[in-house]
């Protein structure tokens, strides 16, 4: 009997650009464009099964080992109704394909990260799914295509369909139907491109993004602003920045746009604080870091980003890293080793040190676990197609883990 499974992993993203707010919360249809760079699978990624069988009784998901309810109308609900809809639409059109559009589904997923914390967790996690029922069902659709259905699951999910630097347009029809991703440029064409997680904090957040941007667009005049005179100048400035590889002004555009987003939190009333202490003297560490380069003639090294929490990502070119990670150490100590995946540091592993002419008094010296992690990383690719031999699926159809 066959066994109709597909198993991939998807990346995740961080957005340059920032998406903030709905304009249609069911379709998940934004208030402005945004971009991302897509990061490396190989430290960052969801993994997910998904498996079609007739004796399923009913569609099942597991993230993270835990079943997770499948609510009726809701996010998941969607998107693997308009992934059966997709496979059915190829079924009546070819009669040799297996009807397995009205089977029952059991999806397993598992992120390497913590879920939840301000690392696009539900990015990676829908374009995953979508991934993998887009490889069970074998479906002749392009990543632009899938974006259209993880976006409903997760607005930035759309952006996690490509690899390297990524546009969601926002699109004006009511439908839905112009609001999808598309590539700016493939990680081949700035490969150089490196980030650097600072986990500031791997708690769930006070205000989730979902409540938040909502509260954003009812209250907030300065969002009104943005969305109609700040983002779509800085979507082409940022676009042009990356087919040119100018890191200067993509630095300056990333975050001029983070700290605009987190004024836009801090207009909303009540205000919403998503980052705290320990963000703002990363934010501190950056510019000094900056000014450094460029009192000395040089250009922007670095730029900070901050999504709906704490935790820093640092954008720069790879020979920039050594410094930065020297600096992040400086000031905030780690209780465990700093892992090396680009051999940067050699046997005697990394010690804090500034730069010449860094002034140290920009910010204070925090103690062991203010940082609770740093995972060094940098641009990826998209989606990719897992053999069978990473199935999290057990011969019975249920995780592996829990079998």
């Amino acid at each position: 009997m066959s066994v109709y499974q597909a198993t991939t992993s998807a990346p995740v993203n961080i957005a340059c650009i920032k998406y903030w707010g709905k304009r249609d919360t069911k379709l998940i249809l934004p208030t402005n464009s945004s971009l991302s760079v897509t990061l490396d699978q190989d430290h960052l990624r969801s993994t997910t099964t998904s498996r079609a069988d007739p004796s399923f009784e009913k569609d099942r998901l597991w993230l993270n080992g835990v079943e997770e309810e499948i609510k009726e109308g809701g996010r998941l609900a969607t998107c693997i109704r308009e992934m059966k809809r997709m496979r059915k639409e190829l079924e009546d059109k070819d009669a040799s394909q297996p009807k397995i559009s009205s089977y029952a589904v059991h999806i397993c997923s598992i992120n390497n990260f913590p879920t939840a914390a301000g690392l696009a967790s539900s990015a990676a996690g829908f374009a995953a799914l979508v991934s993998s029922l887009a490889a069970l069902y074998s479906l002749p659709a392009s990543p632009s295509e899938l974006s259209r259905i993880a976006r409903q699951g997760s607005g930035s999910a759309c952006r996690s369909l490509f690899g390297g630097y990524v546009a969601w347009n926002m699109g004006s029809k009511p439908d839905g139907s112009d609001s999808y991703a598309v590539e700016v440029a493939p990680r081949e064409h700035w490969p150089d491109m490196h980030a650097l997680i600072c986990v500031v904090s791997d708690d769930k957040k006070g205000t989730s993004s979902t409540s938040g941007m909502q509260r954003t667009v009812e209250t907030s005049p300065l969002l009104q602003h943005r969305i109609a005179h700040v983002v779509p100048a800085r979507m082409e400035a940022i676009s042009a920045a990356i087919r040119a590889r100018d890191f200067d002004t993509f630095a300056r555009l990333t975050m001029q746009d983070s700290n605009q987003f987190h004024a836009v939190a801090l207009d909303t009333d009540p205000p919403i604080f998503y980052m705290n202490d320990v963000s703002r003297a990363i934010i501190a560490l950056i510019v000094e870091y900056n000014r450094v380069s460029v009192a000395n003639g040089g250009k922007l090294k670095a730029a900070y980003t901050y999504d709906a929490g704490p935790n820093a990502v640092i954008y720069a070119p790879k020979e920039n890293l050594k410094e930065i990670i020297e600096l992040i150490i400086h000031y905030f100590p780690q209780a465990e080793p700093f892992k090396d995946p680009f051999g940067l540091f050699g046997a005697a592993g990394v010690q804090g040190k500034l730069v010449e002419g860094f002034n140290p008094a920009v910010a204070k010296s925090f103690g062991v676990g203010a940082v609770k992690g740093l995972i060094h990383t940098r641009v990826g690719d998209g989606p990719r197609v897992l053999g069978a031999e990473e199935a999290l699926l057990g011969a019975n159809g249920l995780p592996k883990s829990i079998a």
